[in-house]
């Protein structure tokens, strides 16, 4: 996909501010929830923060192109473009890398430190981590052309059947519409199939303000895919060399935040590097920065937990406790107040708690209870309401066990963060 959204609305470095000018960046002010034909808005919450503070959405290779931009204006920075082919080891170090340019030379570029940030698609991260990629399902991409969104300079999230639709605005005059189709395969581009399914299986479930965009869309005939892929931060540290961004971890892109966990990432492993003069005792400084595997996730934790904790209640589902489930977030997050500020700001990077988010994720599922039993408690509803507290608890634990509990809720205990920069 050509498009990304930025949900991060906290100010992670004023340098970058100007990387979303120029672009037709589009300022984003939270999410607007559909269901059943009922919506409600879920705006961040903003309050306390500069006017300027907010979420931005937007052609990804345009904001690539202007942070290589301004990355070239300083004096210390050369850029090189070529594909990296392999990384140069010696001894469990690592050196460098070897490259082939475009014109198909083949080069090698010597550091004491690679950062190593390939994307999602990464064919170096298997000896700097242990990856397990599940693709939960694909995203089919389309470009709806001069519509309004129903609300105004908010993502849309449509939970429809079988699974989420998205909508947000990627410049003055486009909206990508990002539809999800689960499992591992989708239905065929070439042979018109896909065409078939998104006008009668999804088209229905679109808002009626954006139907005919909708089709309009579809029946232009750019339609991309993309599987959805997620991957819990495993690393290996090695000297030489670190891991970031989809190269290293990955969450369901339901809720956007890929490209926030990456930049909350980029200062954390700033402020470990600033007060370094030198890099070249490798084993010294591989050492110092496994501190920044538990430094970085409050935010990365909070916001992986959520994506994939929400991917699975919006989904639908036959089983009725997950009906139940599903229902009682759509309606605990319409009850506005802290109920929809908490979870969106959690879901934005504005309080990158986990125990706040376990909070609210199970206070939807005792909500789900409470309109379960009120105003008689029969049987069969208190069976419901005891399989929806398990299917929430078969949701988020599996998730958080594999974010590390010890680095999510007591990092204070994890040694590697008080370690102290290699003195030169």
């Amino acid at each position: 996909m050509e498009s990304s959204v930025l949900s991060n609305v906290v100010d992670i470095n004023n340098t970058l501010c100007d990387c979303v000018q120029e672009i037709d960046a589009q300022r984003v002010l939270g999410y607007a929830l559909f269901k059943d034909g009922k919506s409600t808005k879920l705006s961040y919450p903003l309050e306390k923060f500069h006017a300027d503070v907010a979420g931005r959405s937007f052609h990804n290779g345009r904001f690539i192109q202007r942070m290589r931009e301004k990355a070239a204006t300083l004096p210390n920075v050369r850029l090189e473009q070529g594909t990296v082919t392999s990384l140069l080891e010696e001894n469990g170090t690592i050196k460098g890398v070897q490259y082939k340019t475009r014109n198909g030379q083949e080069l090698r570029a010597y550091a004491p430190l690679t950062i190593v940030c390939d994307g999602c698609f990464s064919n170096l991260r298997r000896s700097l981590c242990k990856p397990k990629v599940d693709v939960p399902s694909y995203f089919v991409g389309l470009v709806l052309e001069n519509c309004q969104l129903p609300f105004e300079n908010h993502g849309h999230v449509i939970l429809a059947d079988p699974s989420p639709i998205l909508f947000y605005p990627i410049s003055s005059t486009e909206v990508r519409c990002l539809v999800d189709v689960p499992g591992q395969k989708v239905p065929s581009i070439g042979n018109g199939e896909m065409a078939d399914y998104l006008k009668t299986m999804v088209a229905p479930q679109v808002p009626p303000a954006l139907r005919d965009a909708f089709t309009s869309a579809v029946d232009k005939g750019n339609i991309k895919t993309m599987p959805n892929r997620s991957m819990p931060a495993d690393p290996q540290p090695t000297p030489g060399a670190l891991l970031m961004g989809d190269a290293f971890n990955m969450r369901h892109p339901l809720t956007g935040g890929g490209m926030t966990v990456a930049l909350s990432d980029i200062v954390v492993l700033r402020n470990l590097l600033k007060p370094l003069k030198d890099f070249n005792d490798a084993a010294s400084l591989s050492r110092y920065l496994e501190s920044f595997y538990t430094l970085r996730k409050p935010v990365a934790s909070t916001i992986n937990t959520l994506a994939g904790a929400l991917y699975k209640v919006f989904s639908s589902s036959p089983d009725q406790a997950r009906k139940e489930m599903r229902q009682a977030c759509f309606d605990y997050l319409s009850l506005g107040g802290i109920f929809s500020t908490g979870p969106v700001a959690l879901l934005s990077g504005l309080n990158p708690r986990p125990l706040s988010l376990v909070l609210h994720f199970f206070a939807v599922a005792i909500f789900g209870v409470g309109r379960l039993l009120v105003p008689f408690p029969s049987p069969k509803r208190i069976w419901i309401g005891a399989r929806l507290i398990s299917s929430a608890s078969g949701i988020i634990f599996p998730i958080i066990r594999a974010e590390g509990v010890r680095q999510m809720f007591f990092p204070a205990t994890v040694p590697a963060v008080y370690r102290a920069p290699p003195v030169d």
